[in-house]
């Protein structure tokens, strides 16, 4: 099994990492309330999902 011979340089390995910074999750809004929420998921605030109410959400109180 090959070993390094030599220590590679902090650019080299910054430069392997450049890639692998996570990106932000997309972002949709919802038909019915206009809440920021997930693509293809129900709607955490008010629970429609294609214009009809498919979660019955509780009120928090």
């Amino acid at each position: 099994m090959a070993n390094p011979k030599r220590r590679h340089s902090k650019a080299r390995r910054n430069r392997r990492r450049a890639h692998d910074a996570l990106s932000a999750p997309p972002k949709a809004l919802c038909s019915n309330c206009g809440e920021v929420t997930l693509p293809h998921r129900a709607c955490t605030h008010c629970g429609h999902y294609a214009g009809r109410e498919v979660v019955e959400v509780e009120e928090a109180g």
